[in-house]
């Protein structure tokens, strides 16, 4: 399962940089606000460092990581959901995302105008929720429309439904967002296929300069401040540094670059865990003389699921996961030397995969 990422905000905030200093593919940047003319698409690789260290001790043809996809959306502006500026178009790619990445301009710069006349992270931030809580608040509003129709068919479900959508639908017109909305986990599945907006969680970045790259500055901690119990889900990052950063090709004069700037690694790496936490996703890995290759599941999925995500055929076909812990192959430094200690572990449908678990399935189609 791939993950997916969208990245929202105004326009000339430092959006298209930090999509450049994440992506395998470089899209062009300006200081003209509306200069884009459609969403930016690319792919990067998650760094997850326990990869190489199994290709260490199980060598193979090639090293195969996981990928995010992420889509970079043209600015918004007021007015985008009634189809301002780039319009609402726009945000229907944003729809079927994972997650959202919110870039808050965190930086002052004469040669970049401010689409709102000044630098004010908090604002701005305001402006884009309310512009996706309209777009929200249209899908609910239409909805209750067609579930109303089915209550006067004598459908019981959708008067229990349309109760729940009104709750969302008073919460979105008093400017809350959908995933605040005061309902049970189990009432808030009646929202899933809709993919509001405001249901997508959400990570914050603080787009700085490069003398704040570490500690950040007061227009971050004003956004702190605004985000109050959500602030453990804000990144600080300095986007033109950083993509400068992402440019070079050889790793050691990154390394090197990033030490100048005092960070101790680059902030896509940061992003894509915490985009994982919020996701409440982790890795298993498959390895052999072929590839070594990293999976990306949902916590909680079983062996025959994670093989799912491998190819259909393996969960349909399920008979056994050989398991090793990666903790396991790295203490006794090969898969004959784990055998050895009997810490290979045979696992059936039930079982449900860890965090770093390499397997080996065994199946029959």
């Amino acid at each position: 399962m791939a993950l997916n990422c969208g990245i929202i905000g105004l326009t000339n905030i430092g959006k298209t940089t930090i999509f450049n200093c994440m992506s395998n593919s470089k899209a062009e940047s300006s200081n003209y606000a509306f200069s884009a003319t459609k969403s930016n698409k690319g792919v990067v690789d998650v760094i997850d460092p326990r990869l190489y260290e199994i290709d260490k001790l199980i060598e193979a043809d090639k090293v195969v990581p996981a990928t995010v996809e992420i889509v970079d959306v043209p600015g918004l502006a007021k007015g985008s959901s009634q189809g301002e500026g780039v319009g609402n178009k726009f945000l229907a790619d944003i729809q079927q995302t994972d997650a959202l990445i919110h870039v808050l301009r965190c930086f002052d710069d004469d040669n970049l105008p401010h689409i709102e006349g000044s630098v004010d992270p908090v604002r701005d931030m305001e402006i884009v929720d309310f512009e996706l809580q309209v777009r929200d608040l249209d899908l609910v509003m239409r909805k209750i429309q067609r579930l109303e129709k089915l209550v006067k068919t004598g459908d019981k479900e959708a008067k229990k439904s349309i109760e729940i959508m009104n709750v969302y639908k008073e919460h979105l017109e008093n400017m809350g967002n959908a995933r605040t909305a005061p309902v049970s986990e189990e009432d808030a599945e009646i929202i899933k296929d809709m993919q509001l907006l405001t249901a997508k969680p959400v990570i914050y970045v603080c787009n700085v300069d490069d003398a704040s790259a570490v500690e950040g500055n007061d227009y971050v901690k004003k956004v702190k401040e605004a985000l109050g119990d959500n602030a453990d889900r804000l990144l600080v990052i300095a986007g033109e540094l950083e993509a400068e950063i992402a440019e070079l090709e050889d790793e050691d004069d990154r390394k090197e670059f990033l030490n100048d700037a005092g960070l101790k690694e680059p902030g896509v790496n940061k992003l894509v865990r915490a985009a994982y936490d919020i996701l409440n996703l982790q890795s298993f890995f498959t390895a052999g003389k072929t590839e070594n290759r990293a999976w990306t599941i949902k916590k909680g999925m079983t062996a025959p699921q994670a093989a799912g995500v491998i190819h259909s055929d393996l969960e349909r076909g399920f008979i056994r996961a050989e398991v090793i812990a990666y903790e396991d192959l790295i203490k006794y430094g090969s898969e004959h030397a784990v055998k050895e200690a009997g810490k290979l572990r045979v696992e059936g449908k039930n079982y449900v995969v860890q965090d770093g678990d390499i397997l080996h399935i065994r199946f029959n189609v």
